[in-house]
């Protein structure tokens, strides 16, 4: 592996001095980051552009960017932009040499402001050959309602078109017809498996540390690999350089506190920020109020918390460092006089990164990132100690190169090599005095590799090309799987408000998520490729168009896709996962695809800004040991949804916004019939329900409004400090969560004379208030 590394960088320093050769005194390059003119942090995705020539890039996911430029006068006049930042234009004194040239952003005045940006935004997304891509900073979560009042990422990424929920109020992902365990979630460059807390009702994303979230839906970068159907990129703020600073909030269920400080003024700095919630307190409180009163059943304590840690340190002008941390847990807690339940689960993240500028024109990123997920439940009745649990662990090392070749072309390269285990049961019990002592687990190990590398040359004014290749593959004992990944988009500029793009991508899955529920929860399994078990596959094509409208003020997207999965994953019919050594034996195998289309129409300019996203789409899956081969609909599938969000600027001190939700009912399967079997002589029959097709049923459609008023205080010892007050299902809808039948019997013989269908629901209209501060 040492040796790879090796290879890369010999590589890199190659290619420079190829391309040096190549340069000529009527060519320079410019390069250097982009950065907050106040906290310093390093700004990721904003465009630079030289109108003259109409050359442009955009800085990189750590702010770096490189342009090659043609000396054709004195000054070069350079227009940069960025979401939530005033737009910028520098003038550069040209020379024979080339040019290192920091870029400060100033950010928009206030908070309000923060709303109504620029068009030039939606411009870019035109411009840009990605498709397929929904973005989302810190500074746009903070305006959209949330339940609870609990600003949350992945609930926002569910009112764009094509990201769907697995029920209200879960932040659970399913894109385009894939499921849970199907997105690739980066906590700054490291793996997350279990990115929700509260059995996926919330994130594990603290919104005041994290400065961006990305969302690819198709047309995967070829840097990414390892799941089928999106990649989730979640940056982190690196904290302010300038000043210490604190950020916070205080709600109905939860507080959180964000520290933030310099290491050395503009060189680098330090971030704290942790949350918990507090229902436990009082729900401790109502126990102890109704002890001893009868037929009162104490509530269970449950609550999370969760701490990030970022420093960073520029150690000159060519070499930064990096060092990110997320620790977050779960806890549920049961006691009643001899019986002590506890149920904890959570995630473990660190990464260690160096940016190293090789040149102005080749830029290189080194990570070691590890990432541990586990649950673990503990029964104990008087002295018998029962413990099980499950998790999964990795070790990464990865690469990635920026090579800035000239005004048409850039290229990026790298590699990344994973080690996994498996922790598939745990289980252990143990009493003193019934003389019991027993401890059994089961661990699998595999490795995960990958390479890629992608151009995105220009080929003219109006076409644009992204290319890219990746070499995957996955060792198991003697086992190895490997993959070729190809990447391909277009982009065609029919004139300069309507744009073309088309995109393929290929993508392998070789960690899988067993589960015998619709939703992700903490208990399900992850398992490796095997001998029995192969990866899974997928291909997914996609094309798009886009126009602005109104002078540029609105933007308007349509694109369609297809996608096919392979080897796809299910569990048998009674299933047995719990203490379960031989796994395999439950599974089952078989295929899916999926199919629709996405409008999305988009305002970011003006006191009125938001968004309308559709969603037209049909998914399958088909196994032989289920329904007889018969084709049917997973729980997630839903014909239509839409989303529509909308912010309005009242006054300079009042946000007024609101969201409205609907969607088909999910898919889920009801018994078409009953029949008694009589297994024992003499004993009562048993009631035994028929069903003749899996999910062949729906939920009554769901719809739901959200609203949300921010009024902005004038303190005098604080920077800023607003009241946020929300409303959650404002016309109390209640939608149904799942149905269950209840058995009716009749009064006299209490024989069962019949079954009634009840339809449960989770949330009513819900208020909430929460109290944000920044100083």
């Amino acid at each position: 592996m040492k040796s790879l590394y090796v290879c890369c960088f010999r590589l890199a320093v190659a290619i420079h001095l190829w391309d040096f050769t190549l340069c000529s005194a009527q060519k320079i390059t410019l390069s250097g980051y982009v950065k907050d003119a106040q906290t310093r942090e390093d700004l990721v995705g904003a465009a630079i552009f030289w109108a003259e020539k109409n050359i442009g890039t955009n800085s990189n996911a750590y702010g770096f960017y490189s342009l090659a430029l043609p000396i054709t006068s004195d000054t070069i006049y350079l227009k940069i932009s960025l979401l939530g930042y005033e737009n910028q234009k520098i003038a550069i004194p040209v020379n024979a040499s080339n040019i290192t040239q920091n870029i400060y952003l100033v950010p928009l005045k206030t908070t309000l402001e923060e709303v109504i940006i620029s068009a030039n935004s939606l411009e870019e997304k035109t411009n840009r050959t990605q498709m397929s891509l929904e973005t989302l900073s810190a500074k746009e979560l903070k305006t959209i309602p949330a339940i609870f009042g609990e600003l949350d990422p992945l609930k926002a990424l569910q009112l764009k078109p094509g990201i769907k929920s697995g029920g209200e109020g879960f932040s659970g992902l399913y894109v385009r017809g894939g499921g849970p365990d199907q997105n690739l979630v980066l906590l700054d460059e490291t793996l997350v498996y279990n990115p929700v807390h509260l059995f996926g009702f919330f994130s594990i994303f603290n919104p005041d540390a994290v400065k961006n979230v990305e969302l690819y839906k198709g047309d995967f970068p070829a840097q990414f690999g390892g799941r089928l159907s999106s990649v989730v990129d979640v940056k982190m703020n690196e904290g302010n350089k300038q000043k210490p600073a604190a950020t916070g909030g205080i709600g109905l269920i939860s507080s959180r506190l964000t520290l933030e400080a310099p290491i050395q003024k503009g060189k680098g700095s330090v971030l704290l920020s942790g949350r918990r919630t507090y229902a436990d307190i009082f729900t401790r409180m109502l126990n102890r109020a109704n002890e001893g009163v009868k037929n009162y059943t104490p509530i269970p304590d449950y609550y999370f918390y969760d701490a990030n840690f970022k420093a960073n340190y520029e150690i000159n002008e060519k070499n930064r460092i990096f060092l990110s941390a997320y620790y977050g847990r779960d806890i549920f807690k049961f006691q009643r006089t001899s019986t002590n339940i506890r149920f904890n689960w959570g995630n473990t993240a660190l990464s260690l990164r160096w940016n190293m500028v090789i040149s102005p024109k080749i830029f290189a990123n080194f990570s070691a990132t590890f990432s541990d997920y586990n649950y673990q439940i503990t029964n104990q009745f008087n002295d018998l100690r029962f413990e099980a649990g499950s998790g999964i662990r990795d070790y990464s090392l990865k690469a990635d190169f920026d090579f800035t070749l000239n005004p048409k072309h850039t290229i990026r390269w790298g590699y990344q090599h994973t080690f996994h285990t498996f922790l598939i049961n745990r289980i252990s019990a143990n009493s003193q005095e019934r003389g019991i002592n027993f401890n059994t687990r089961n661990e699998l190990y595999g490795q995960e590799l990958g390479v890629y590398v992608q151009e995105d040359p220009q080929i003219n004014k109006n076409l644009r090309l992204s290319a890219g290749l990746r070499a995957s593959g996955f060792l198991y004992k003697e086992q190895f799987y490997a993959g070729i990944e190809p990447r391909v988009a277009l982009r065609y500029k029919l004139d300069e408000k309507n744009t073309l793009k088309s995109s393929f991508a290929r993508m392998y899955q070789y960690v899988h998520l067993v589960s015998n529920s619709g939703a992700s929860l903490p208990t399900d399994i992850w398992y490796p490729a095997t001998n029995f078990v192969q990866p899974q596959l997928s291909d997914q094509v996609a094309v798009g168009y886009s126009r602005l409208l109104f002078d540029g003020k609105i933007l308007f997207t349509n694109e369609y896709y297809y996608k096919n999965m392979q080897n796809q994953i299910d569990l048998r019919d009674g299933a047995r996962l719990f203490g379960n050594d031989n796994l395999e034996e439950e599974l089952v195998f078989g295929r899916g695809w999926s199919y629709g289309t996405e409008f999305y129409l988009e305002k970011k300019e003006g006191k009125t800004t938001g968004w309308i996203g559709y969603a037209l789409s049909w998914v399958y899956r088909q196994f032989p040991d289920i329904d007889n081969g018969k084709p049917f609909f997973p729980r997630y599938d839903r014909r239509h949804d839409v989303a529509c969000v909308v912010m309005h600027e009242v006054s300079p001190r009042i946000l007024l916004s609101g969201a409205w939700v609907y969607g088909t009912g999910n898919a889920f399967s009801l018994p078409t019939g009953r029949f008694l079997l009589q297994n024992i002589p003499g004993a009562n029959p048993i009631i035994v329900p028929e069903f003749l097709q899996r999910n062949g049923f729906r939920l009554p459609a769901t719809h739901r409004l959200d609203i949300s008023l921010i009024w902005k205080l004038k303190p005098k010892r604080l920077r800023e400090a607003d009241f946020t007050f929300s409303l959650y299902n404002a016309y109390n809808r209640r939608n149904a969560f799942f149905i269950y039948f209840e058995e009716l019997k009749d009064e006299q013989t209490n024989q069962t004379i019949g079954f009634r269908a009840r339809q449960v629901t989770l949330f009513p209209i819900i208020p909430s208030i929460t109290y944000n501060f920044k100083f």
